[in-house]
């Protein structure tokens, strides 16, 4: 027999085959194929890539469910990374998408951002370079432009605020000291970290980020606030000036 165009298969031992998941809505697998039931039931690390963007979806389209849609999305977009950095236009125009879960999906990549943010305020000091990367990467990695940014540190070089200043081309000229010496005192900051990307994911930096980073440093210690490094983001990759020796 015929049911919405697949096989009908008696319920039986061994029923369904694995072949017939894609044939039925998520609602009738088996509740430890369903990924919903399957992250309560085995933790979230136990899910695909599928898998977890299907519970964000919640529904798929017609003939195809949430586990489809995403595997199709993922296929389409290559990864998570390039699914969730497309702009709005890019994202809506893929069948099956559209405006709001442009928005679900971008709130839940905010969320984990704020969150690496929380944990950075109220974690250890960050006297290492590392452990900035992991946050300015989620940042910056994936913006078509250039922009330069400020990590604000109390005495103990703990977070007190992540502050984006300059945007667009990055040089000497228009990245102005005088600005992050006066957010630097207003919030009461001992030390400052700065960061910017490269759009072109070249994290290599330039004789003009070098200037950049004498220029701000020099600015900063007429103050009495150091300058503990200057991070520049790439694809996948991130370096630290102070560990090259550049500060």
């Amino acid at each position: 027999m015929k049911f919405g165009g697949c096989p009908r298969f008696v319920t039986g031992r061994g029923w369904p085959p694995p072949v017939m998941l894609a044939c039925m809505t998520i609602r009738d697998w088996p509740a430890d194929e369903r990924p919903r039931e399957k992250l309560l039931e085995k933790g979230a690390a136990a899910l695909s890539d599928a898998e977890l963007l299907a519970i964000l979806l919640r529904t798929g389209t017609p003939g195809r469910s949430a586990v489809e849609l995403a595997r199709d999305l993922l296929k389409s977009f290559r990864s998570f990374r390039k699914l969730l950095a497309a702009d709005r236009r890019r994202f809506c125009a893929e069948p099956g998408l559209g405006p709001a879960r442009f928005a679900e999906l971008q709130a839940a990549v905010e969320i984990s951002r704020r969150q690496l943010a929380e944990s950075l305020q109220s974690g250890p000091p960050l006297s290492s370079p590392r452990a900035t990367c992991d946050f300015l990467s989620a940042k910056l990695r994936d913006l078509e432009h250039e922009v330069f940014c400020c990590l604000y540190l109390d005495k103990r070089h703990r977070l007190i605020q992540f502050e984006e200043l300059f945007r667009g081309t990055i040089d000497g000229a228009s990245v102005h000291p005088r600005e992050i010496v006066k957010l630097a005192l207003q919030r009461n900051s001992a030390a400052v970290i700065i960061a910017h990307n490269h759009p072109s994911g070249v994290a290599e930096p330039s004789q003009s980020d070098e200037l950049i980073t004498q220029r701000v440093k020099e600015a900063l210690a007429l103050v009495d606030i150091r300058l503990l490094d200057h991070i520049i983001v790439g694809d996948g990759v991130s370096v630290s000036l102070a560990e090259r020796g550049l500060l």
